[in-house]
């Protein structure tokens, strides 16, 4: 299966590409807008919805295929899927853009049908196999809680359009944001790591005890925060949750280590250490903010500490492993499709040839260094700093990229 895997992730390139170039054309001005701005909703969502689930949702068609040993439970729709998600994603970002409430409703409600869809396909796919095992389990919560997220976006929607339950914004805000970007990404991310990390290092013989205690324990983080935030304990949920995820982190970096020390392969590739690398910053991230909460329990209720959170996370974990993936998912999913059935027969690249692998890591440590820089301005409240920083970021983006982009014309 080549095509609709190509399909979201060459378009989820496309728009992290427009992402990127947007963001240089307004000289990073969004960066410095409140989070609960249209600003910040339209860059927040597009980056979100428009890049990182786009790319994941290709990711998980292909990878799918891969753990099951089968095909997807329906192509066809598949595409339908594709496209309710791909117009529901642009009409909200044009509504958010443009600030019209009645085009978020609406392709919010497309956006979610899209979702709706993606976890039908990929759930029956998962349930048709009865092949359970600690991806399948994992990638089965990941689906729930995009799901979960989905709706949870759309009520606050029809709240926010007609106000009928004000005093619920806030618990359904704060339970979107945490299923979305510890449920869905953090379980798919370390589901699939089970499988991909092995497999690029070459190790065998891995016990998948601490797969299971990661599974246990990232749940147990999901869970205690949406729970916390729906009783009207925002800082309590926030403080425990993030003490349960950074446990997570630390058995997640620990397997790692397994992996690492079972390898058969020395060099499992620029991309591949840049996934590594964002773990071990993760855990460090997660331990600091954990220490700071404790002493000072008032910042889960500052906005300016939870923005720093999310960038190290979204961007410094999710969005660092994405790319780093891509560097494999994208040369093994084009070597398949045009040297596949010629392998053998004449001569052909190898999958090496496709991607520069030291330009890639290159690139990819110019992207961490511009983030760190993009965190500190914002801890630091120096405007400039933090716009020449994200417009570094968005620079290193756009070349990553375009190399990720340049595999399909080899």
């Amino acid at each position: 299966m080549f095509r609709l895997p190509f399909l979201f992730i060459a378009t989820g390139l496309a728009l992290f590409g427009l992402f990127n170039l947007a963001t240089l054309l307004q000289a990073s001005g969004w960066i410095l807008q409140p989070p609960r701005s249209p600003s910040g909703w339209l860059f927040a969502h597009w980056l979100i919805l428009g890049w990182a689930t786009m790319i994941a949702m290709g990711a998980v068609y292909q990878l799918i295929s891969v753990v099951l040993q089968r095909d997807v439970f329906s192509r066809r729709l598949g595409y339908v899927q594709f496209g309710v998600y791909f117009a529901g994603v642009l009409g909200l970002l044009a509504g958010f853009g443009f600030f019209r409430v009645e085009w978020i409703a609406l392709f919010a409600v497309l956006a979610l049908l899209g979702i709706l869809l993606f976890v039908l396909n990929i759930g029956l796919t998962i349930l048709q196999s009865a092949r359970w095992n600690l991806i399948t389990l994992s990638s089965a919560t990941a689906l729930l809680y995009l799901l979960l997220t989905g709706l949870a976006g759309f009520l606050m929607g029809i709240n926010f359009a007609f106000g009928l339950w004000p005093e619920w914004h806030d618990p359904l805000f704060f339970s979107h944001i945490w299923m979305g970007t510890v449920g869905w990404f953090g379980l798919l991310i370390t589901g699939f790591s089970y499988k991909m990390l092995p497999m690029f290092y070459l190790a065998h013989g891995i016990s998948d005890r601490l797969p299971r205690i990661i599974a246990w324990l990232w749940n147990a983080a999901v869970l205690a925060g949406v729970v916390l935030f729906l009783a009207g304990f925002p800082a309590f949920g926030f403080g425990l949750s993030l003490g349960l995820l950074t446990l997570a982190v630390y058995a997640y970096n620990f397997y790692i280590t397994k992996v690492r020390k079972a390898r058969h392969k020395k060099n499992p590739g620029g991309g591949i250490r840049a996934s590594v690398y964002s773990a071990r910053a993760l855990a460090v991230i997660c331990s600091a903010a954990l220490a700071l909460m404790l002493i000072a329990p008032d910042l889960a209720k500052d906005e300016r500490f939870i923005v720093i959170f999310a960038w190290a996370y979204l961007w410094g974990w999710v969005a660092m492993t994405i790319l780093g993936y891509l560097s494999k998912i994208v040369p093994f999913l084009w070597w398949t499709h045009k040297y596949g059935p010629r392998a053998g027969k004449e001569k052909t690249p190898t999958m090496g040839d496709l991607l520069d692998d030291r330009q890639a890591a290159f690139v990819l440590a110019g992207v961490g260094l511009c983030l760190l820089a993009v965190m500190v301005g914002l801890g630091m409240e120096l405007a400039v700093w933090t716009r020449w920083s994200l417009g570094a970021l968005s620079l290193f983006s756009l070349y990553y990229a375009f190399l990720i982009a340049r595999v399909f014309a080899r």
